[in-house]
């Protein structure tokens, strides 16, 4: 499986909203500087995380998005879902639909690379936006002390 730059984008931008002392709204301009994201990208990627209800948005002064849950509640499997779609190694079909398994063998790999998938899946989903906030700050402690 390969991250698109939306799935990378969307988990720094959450990562950076998480890093934040507090769960203030925070503008789209103010996250695109820190972040060195796109903005008009980035606007997208909120939308589509705002419509699978990780992030909120305030409207008007003082306004932007912040989490909509605590990070311990929130994934990357969630996170590159929702921007990506389902997490899968490949679209090849499902064993035994819609002629999937017309050649010798077909159907042992589909098997295969739908396993495969759910091992992502299960992998990401092991991962919370709190546990790599963890690790930005040790790694950052760790930066400091250099």
């Amino acid at each position: 499986m390969r991250v698109s730059t939306r799935g990378d984008y969307a988990s720094r931008a959450l990562l950076n909203l998480a890093l934040r002392a507090s769960n203030a709204p925070t503008p789209v301009k103010e996250l695109a500087e820190r972040t060195g994201l796109p903005q008009p990208y980035l606007e997208q990627i909120l939308l589509a995380l705002k419509t699978e209800g990780i992030v909120t948005s305030k409207r008007g002064v003082g306004g932007g998005y912040q989490l909509a849950k605590d990070p311990r509640d929130i994934t990357l499997a969630e996170i590159v879902t929702a921007v990506d779609g389902p997490i899968v190694a490949g679209i090849f079909g499902e064993p035994h639909k819609d002629g999937a398994c017309s050649h010798e063998g077909q159907c042992v790999l589909l098997g295969v690379w739908a396993e495969v998938g759910d091992h992502m899946r299960e992998h990401l989903a092991g991962f919370t936006l709190a546990d790599i906030v963890s690790l930005a700050q040790t790694n950052a402690q760790v930066s400091q002390q250099r």
